[in-house]
């Protein structure tokens, strides 16, 4: 099974930096970086200190439901390039020991028992195991400690 972690979409994240409502139909806040834990969901990068980047509520869902979770995520304020998709994890999330997965099915919702707390050095291989279900579309990464989205994982277009 070939997967591939997926950013938050360019168009998106433009129209969030262009000054468009967040989640909860707030302005995103400006805030300038120390250097220490602000994760870019689209370029899936630190943001550097001194750096400004905006704090959002963010629901990674196309329509309100009740599994349709709205959290906090961080952005660069100014615009920067998608980082890849990729079946590397992407070096940001090696800094952490662990992150939560969890399966969602096609129609967005989870899929019960799915939901693991997963050391980072198996998030590669539960990813796979968990998209090689036919009941699972896609899998969310998720900070263990604040439960906050970090990226999406699908498997790749072959190989489903």
């Amino acid at each position: 099974m070939s997967i591939r972690f997926v950013a938050l979409p360019t168009n998106e994240v433009r129209s969030l930096q262009g000054g468009a409502a967040d989640a909860y139909g707030a302005t995103p806040e400006r805030k300038i970086s120390d250097g220490d834990g602000v994760p870019c969901r689209h370029c899936l990068r630190n943001v550097e200190a001194g750096e400004p980047y905006l704090v959002l509520a963010y629901r990674p869902f196309p329509r309100l439901q009740p599994y349709a979770e709205t959290g906090p995520i961080f952005l660069h304020a100014e615009p920067c390039a998608r980082a890849p998709e990729t079946d590397a994890l992407p070096e940001l999330f090696g800094k952490s020991k662990d992150y939560i997965l969890r399966g969602y099915n096609s129609e967005d919702r989870i899929v019960y028992g799915t939901g693991r707390v997963t050391p980072t050095a198996e998030i590669l291989a539960y990813a796979a195991n968990l998209l090689e279900r036919d009941d699972i579309a896609y899998v969310h990464m998720r900070s263990a400690r604040n439960n906050c989205f970090q990226c999406r994982i699908e498997s790749t277009p072959a190989t489903r």
